[in-house]
């Protein structure tokens, strides 16, 4: 598979995102459901706590990419859903080190909003991933 970053102007690169990526040569589209921090029984785990949601709804988003037989590396967008976009900035670069380690800039939305499934939940990721 071939990823070419899409940027027309380079301020999005300090925030860890490309514009788009133009992917080519996969064979399988994985579309994500929105992951957050659940446990393996449904039940909110680190309730109000951002630096841990953040961690557990991408380890939950690479469970459903491992199930699929793929990796972090494959997502090619990550929609980020947040109840409070000032803490969320404060505690973004947790989920930046684990997609820099990947190798990814996914481009994606990060949108903020009034409350998510359940009460405690504070983040939720949406991903797309291609092989």
């Amino acid at each position: 598979m071939k990823r070419t970053p899409v940027d027309p102007w380079e301020w999005n690169i300090k925030f860890g995102f490309h514009q788009g990526e133009v992917v080519e040569g996969h064979r399988r589209i994985l579309v994500c459901a929105g992951q957050t921090a659940l446990d393996e029984n449904g039940e909110v785990v680190h309730a109000g706590d951002m630096a841990a949601q953040i961690g557990l709804a991408l380890d939950n988003v690479e469970a459903v990419l491992h199930e699929a037989g793929m990796r972090l590396s494959d997502v090619v967008r990550l929609n980020q859903y947040t109840t409070d976009m000032e803490l969320y900035l404060q505690h973004v670069g947790v989920m930046g080190k684990r997609l820099e380690a990947a190798g990814i800039a996914p481009p994606g939305t990060l949108l903020q909003v009034s409350g998510l499934a359940f009460p405690g939940l504070v983040v939720e990721l949406e991903a797309t991933a291609v092989a």
